[in-house]
């Protein structure tokens, strides 16, 4: 598997270290190149300078949240694959994040090896 997903590039966008680290380590095993951010901002400027294949986006981020991220990223590259993560339970969102055109929605907890599947699905 890893081999058909070499070149690509994932970044990744939690503002919790410990759960970006995870959800870095569990996905580079797929042998993607990855970038991390910390906040919104950092994830806009890293998406427009790096034009990742795929975005995993944390809905609640300082400085700019995934929401705001997810319209700047759709203005300027229509390309990448989204995959939005949150803690929030609210259908409301859920339903925002589609409309946003968000290719998947992950609430937290989740279990590493669906969003591992849903990199894997979205990037083959």
């Amino acid at each position: 598997m890893a081999g058909e997903l070499e070149g690509k590039t994932v970044l990744i966008v939690d503002d919790d270290r410990d759960i970006l680290t995870s959800m870095e380590d569990a996905i580079s095993e797929l042998g993607v190149n990855t970038l991390a951010a910390t906040d919104g901002n950092q994830a806009v400027s890293l998406a427009e300078g790096q034009s990742p294949d795929l975005v995993v986006l944390d809905q609640m981020l300082p400085k700019r949240s995934g929401f705001l991220v997810m319209e700047r990223l759709r203005r300027q590259d229509p390309r990448p694959k989204v995959i939005m993560i949150t803690g929030n339970q609210g259908q409301r969102h859920k339903v925002y994040a589609q409309s946003l055109g968000v290719d998947a929605y992950l609430n937290k907890p989740f279990r590493m090896d669906k969003l591992v599947e849903s990199v894997k699905s979205l990037l083959s």
